[in-house]
């Protein structure tokens, strides 16, 4: 539960000088309890910034280093003249019309299980973190319960329980290896009334997605809730979409399924370019919304109320990264440039496979959690405290999340020839914090 002010929200509140300062007198009750979170996965990773080998930020590069960017999107800097005036322009809040419409049209060609589906436009967001906090501000009062898996992205508390006073309820992840569906049952048997579910796959920290028959177990779960009565509202952070690296795995978005789901179940998908196009400092993501027999009035009504909070937030996503995504969408080599960075990734997944089944004794040290797709991975460490670990693997050039109690290594930022000793490295610091 979150609902007490946390220690490092305190200290601020503290430096400001509590009620003698007109400054923390007149900050209301979220915004009292936010806080930025220096010891999270952004401190963590500045202070591996240098390390020989660096885990820890879910970004993608190269194997010199260099980000693992399409072709297209660099060309794109150097833009016809007409392009490049338009990226100085306002763009409306709900986004670059033409580039709302080839996003609605990708989701068509990713997701065949949409086909005949009324869905909404997708409103444009500043990346994903602000559709989340779009979802939230729509749907989420203080006080209600957010139920996600307890293996999940940080940042999902400040967003949820900080700024909006949401309360997290999480279900177990795993059981057998496989995603725990009965867990997540058990967390919505409260009766009726609101449920609101978040779910994220690729699963960030542990670059999970679910089997083919999970997601159909998650849906018809979801489904027979609002039967029984329940309002619910599903939240999907897609961020990862499309990166899965394994044959029986559900290659498209639970959002698919839940659309046409019930009438008593609003599907809400929150996806962008930022990790499935490799351009992070672009900031532009997207929200969605569907549910069973939606008119055209009702999914522009939800159109208006996401770009009514884009408007008071943000005012408008950035110009120029809308007018070059659009640009490369347009691109005939868009698809093929995509392939080819999907494939360094999977290439590294295959490798970091290859070098845990060649090397047994590793499983002394730790033990690698379900994982098939995504920027991620996590490791459970066996015999000694992951925060002890991560700090000794700093001493070692080797910079890793702590997250959940386990160890997260984004192997999308680390160079295939660097995969192996990646794990040397983590099998010495364990050791050497056992010894």
């Amino acid at each position: 539960m979150k609902n007490n002010i946390s220690e490092l929200a305190n200290v601020l509140n503290v430096n400001l000088g509590l009620e003698k300062c007109v400054a923390y007198r007149v900050l209301s009750e979220r915004g009292r309890k936010i806080y930025f979170p220096h010891k999270g996965i952004l401190g963590q990773s500045a202070e591996a910034r240098g390390m020989e080998i660096n885990a820890t930020i879910g970004t993608a590069f190269e194997e010199d280093g260099t980000p693992l960017a399409l072709p297209t999107v660099q060309k794109s800097f150097a833009m016809p003249e007409k392009v490049v005036q338009a990226a100085f322009l306002y763009q409306p809040s709900f986004g670059k019309a033409q580039l709302r419409k080839k996003w609605g049209e990708k989701l068509l060609q990713k997701n065949k299980s949409l086909a005949g589906v009324k869905f909404s436009e997708p409103v444009v967001t500043s990346a994903l973190t602000h559709a989340l906090s779009v979802s939230a501000s729509l749907f989420i009062n203080p006080g209600d319960t957010v139920i996600i898996p307890d293996l999940y992205w940080d940042n999902y508390d400040l967003i949820f329980c900080e700024s909006y006073g949401a309360n997290i309820k999480t279900f177990n992840t795993f059981v057998n290896g496989k995603f725990d569906v009965a867990s997540l049952a058990k967390a919505m048997d409260t009766g009726n009334g609101k449920k609101i579910v978040l779910l994220n796959f690729p699963n960030n920290p542990t670059g999970y997605t679910v089997t083919n028959g999970e997601a159909k177990e998650i849906c018809e779960l979801l489904t027979s809730c609002a039967e029984r009565g329940s309002d619910v509202v599903a939240l999907l952070d897609d961020a990862y979409f499309g990166l899965v690296y394994e044959n029986g795995i559900y290659e498209e978005s639970l959002f698919g399924l839940l659309a046409t789901a019930h009438q008593n179940l609003l599907a809400v998908k929150m996806d962008g370019p930022t990790k499935e196009d490799y351009v992070w400092g672009f900031r532009v993501g997207f929200i969605t919304f569907a549910f069973k027999d939606a008119s055209d009035i009702q999914l522009k009504a939800l159109e208006d109320k996401a770009a009514g909070v884009v408007r008071a937030t943000i005012s408008n996503a950035a110009s120029p990264s809308q007018e070059i995504l659009f640009n490369v969408y347009s691109s005939e080599s868009y698809e093929s440039e995509k392939q080819t960075k999907y494939n360094t990734l999977k290439t590294r997944y295959e490798k970091i496979k290859e070098v845990l089944a060649a090397h047994k004794e590793y499983a002394e040290s730790f033990s690698a959690m379900p994982f098939n797709s995504g920027y991620f991975m996590c490791v459970k460490i066996n015999g000694a405290e992951p925060e002890a670990v991560r700090q000794e693997c700093l001493k070692n050039g080797l910079g890793v999340i702590m997250l959940s109690g386990l160890i997260r290594i984004a192997f999308s930022a680390v160079p295939l020839n660097k995969i192996e000793e990646l794990f040397e490295r983590l099998h010495k610091a364990v050791k050497n914090c056992r010894d």
